[in-house]
């Protein structure tokens, strides 16, 4: 389940940049919402499964309610989700 954790937290990231740095100047600047309606859901998606993942994945790795609050919060972060797999999930 970690690996599946590892590559959900990967395009999540992703993901998030893609419509914060992509599809909202796009929408805003050049007035097209199609990358944003095309990107949401999508992103939504993968947003629950790594919050979801995570809370199965706390007991199994012994999170402290620090690290697993840092984890939670890494999602809403940009370029979060790589620093905890860097520092989290790569050496465990």
């Amino acid at each position: 389940m970690l690996n599946t954790f590892r590559i959900i937290a990967f395009l999540e990231g992703v993901s998030y940049i893609l419509l914060l740095f992509v599809a909202v100047p796009v929408k805003y600047l050049m007035d097209d919402p199609q990358y944003v309606k095309m990107l949401g859901m999508p992103h939504g998606l993968l947003f629950i499964s790594y919050i979801t993942l995570a809370i199965l994945l706390r007991s199994e790795f012994k999170w402290n309610t620090k690290n697993f609050g840092f984890i939670l919060l890494a999602s809403i972060i940009p370029f979060g989700t790589f620093y905890i797999d860097r520092k989290y999930l790569k050496h465990s």
